[in-house]
């Protein structure tokens, strides 16, 4: 994959700014060549899909290329992500037509137009990390569990920060938000763009569903990422 070194990021006096410059607009830049590095399900997120009761209605935010919205064409799947070439790749790459129940479109990870209680599930994943302050990213995780029916569930995969065994490095002691080069050679030429992470630390994406008001069902590690299966808590509002 072509991620190289990382540099740390400054303190987002700016988050809108930072999430526009350096989440949305690179992700439009790299649309094409990221697509062709997201192919295969993860397999926890895989059986996560697998799993739901046939006739479920789930979404998906920040689905990419699409990759996970024909796992199981047993549920349909609402995609969306805040990245319209990405959305393009989705549907010109035929990712809804290889389900008979699933559908894309350009939504905030936020501000998303989706009703309230009205999903079983849901997936985000690697997409909380790039919301730029604390205060985003918890809202991030309610509106997802503002999504879901009471008893729904919903899968969330963000960066960890305990990546010492992997080619990054990244460990306890590092900074937490950094920006991670993203490197593309065309015609003999190489471009180079940083995108916007937040590493979670252990223990920090559960604490995060727990101020969204939301309780975590099961959790764990998985390909350099923290992982939390999580439902509304008693008292979410």
């Amino acid at each position: 994959m072509p991620l190289q070194s990382q540099s740390t990021a400054p303190g987002p006096a700016d988050p809108l700014n930072v999430e526009r410059t350096h989440v949305h607009a690179i992700y439009d830049q790299i649309a094409p060549h990221f697509s062709q590095t997201r192919y295969k399900p993860w397999p926890i997120v895989q059986h996560y899909l697998e799993s739901r009761r046939p006739g479920s209605i789930g979404l998906d935010i920040g689905c990419g290329n699409g990759k996970y919205l024909s796992v199981n064409p047993e549920v349909y799947i609402l995609g969306s992500d805040r990245s319209s070439k990405l959305v393009d790749l989705a549907c010109s790459e035929k990712a809804v037509g290889k389900s008979r129940f699933a559908d894309v479109g350009v939504a905030d990870g936020i501000d998303a137009p989706f009703v309230d209680s009205r999903f079983d599930f849901a997936i985000s994943i690697a997409v909380v990390h790039h919301f730029a302050t604390p205060g985003r990213r918890v809202e991030a995780v309610k509106s997802i569990l503002r999504a879901l029916r009471p008893g729904g569930t919903a899968l969330v995969y963000v960066w960890a920060l305990e990546q010492k065994n992997s080619r990054r490095g990244w460990d306890e002691g590092h900074a937490q938000d950094v920006m991670v080069p993203w490197v593309t050679e065309k015609d003999g030429m190489r471009t180079v763009v940083e995108r916007y992470y937040h590493l979670y630390k252990r223990g920090e994406i559960e604490s995060d569903a727990a101020l969204a008001g939301g309780r975590v069902v099961e959790g764990g590690y998985e390909r350099d990422n923290w992982w939390v299966i999580i439902e509304r808590g008693e008292d979410f509002r």
